[in-house]
């Protein structure tokens, strides 16, 4: 690639970032209009973090067209690795940049636990990343830096789950969720890859999965206009193991294949898995596509996020089904940044949850 061509596609994404992040906030009358509308679709109330739902709603659809748009101007050099060794894209930052203008413009005393910080555009490894970034988006990146905790609202933000996937055109979801006193509360999933209907694969993409503690788990199209209707969705009814279908994580740094094989024949299922990346993975099980997810543990020192969990978590629980540690625990959010009160997670429909529990716990026991 030329130099000259680099620098008109770096610009090109820079300006593309720097447009969402300074573009008009919809006005909350608009934002209310789209939930009245919900509403009366779903036939459903939702009184309760009505503002903070739309607000939500429109900060990952904003970001999800983002990703999106940066993808098609995808070049090398737009890429760099961060100590953890998984890469993050310019769509990253401005993804997070984005959702936390949003954020901050209808909520700016509730504090962001996000994934990315400008950290990682310093030093040498991150200089042509930097030239592109003006400090508007710094500073909206850098909104992500809460240390969370029990206590307050504070939302957590993944600008881009399943980095790897986006970069290969595949699976990864934008996720953004409400925290209040270490509960989750409201829970989005942009998948802008996954297919409105996985019986047709080949059909239309693009999903937004949105969950209000004790509303429900609705889905519709995403960056789809004001009257589209969002759908009810509930986990699969499945109630024979030999039935179900896995749905695990493409890369096997994120979780422990070969125990999860163990762990399907115990439960005696034959189907092939299911592999993605990201909280997509939530999302199918929340619809019925999959009926179990597992992240099992590939280290003693490995520490989930709560930022790679907890828009998933309830949308799972909202659509009927349970999210657990491998020990049958639930995930606690009130730590702060991570997960460390729990190792591994599960997540399946609420009718062969134990037996899943019962499952891995007999094959952990044998592998040690």
């Amino acid at each position: 690639m030329s130099g000259k061509f680099a620098a008109n596609a770096g610009s090109a994404t820079l300006c593309l970032l720097m447009r969402a992040v300074r573009s008009p906030v919809t006005p909350l009358r608009s934002l209310y209009s789209r939930q009245l509308t919900s509403a009366r679709n779903v036939s459903t109330h939702l009184a309760y973090l009505a503002k903070e739902r739309a607000v939500a709603i429109e900060a990952v659809e904003r970001a999800s067209q983002v990703c999106q748009a940066v993808f098609q101007r995808l070049i090398a050099v737009e890429t760099l690795t961060k100590k953890d060794k998984s890469p993050v894209t310019v769509a990253d930052f401005g993804a997070q940049a984005v959702v936390n203008h949003i954020l901050e413009r209808h909520f700016p005393d509730d504090p962001v636990v996000g994934e990315e910080d400008s950290k990682d555009l310093q030093g040498e490894a991150g200089r042509v990343l930097r030239e592109k970034v003006t400090e508007l988006i710094l500073r909206a990146i850098d909104r992500g830096q809460y240390a969370g905790g029990p206590r307050g609202r504070h939302w957590t933000l993944d600008p881009i789950d399943g980095t790897k996937g986006f970069l290969r055109g595949e699976q990864f979801a934008v996720c953004l969720a409400l925290i209040i006193d270490g509960q989750v509360h409201l829970g989005v999933v942009g998948c802008p890859n996954l297919p409105y209907d996985m019986s047709k694969p080949d059909g239309e993409r693009g999903v937004l999965m949105v969950a209000v503690k004790g509303q429900g788990a609705f889905q519709r199209k995403l960056s789809a206009d004001s009257s589209e209707q969002e759908t009810l969705i509930h986990v699969s009814s499945v109630q024979n193991t030999s039935d179900a279908v896995f749905c695990e994580s493409v890369e096997a740094q994120h979780s422990d294949h070969s125990s999860n094989a163990n762990i399907a024949r115990l439960l005696g299922i034959t189907k092939p898995s299911v592999r993605m990346d990201s909280q997509c993975k939530y999302a199918s099980v929340a619809r019925g596509d999959a009926e179990i997810y597992l992240r099992l543990p590939v280290s003693e020192t490995y520490v989930e996020k709560i930022w790679d969990h907890a828009s998933g978590n309830i949308i799972i629980h909202e659509a009927g089904g349970r999210v657990s540690d491998i020990s049958g625990k639930p995930l606690d959010f009130s730590i702060g940044r991570t997960l460390s009160a729990n190792k591994g997670v599960v997540a399946a429909s609420a009718k062969i949850f134990d037996k899943v529990i019962s499952a891995i716990q007999t094959t952990l026991a044998k592998d040690n």
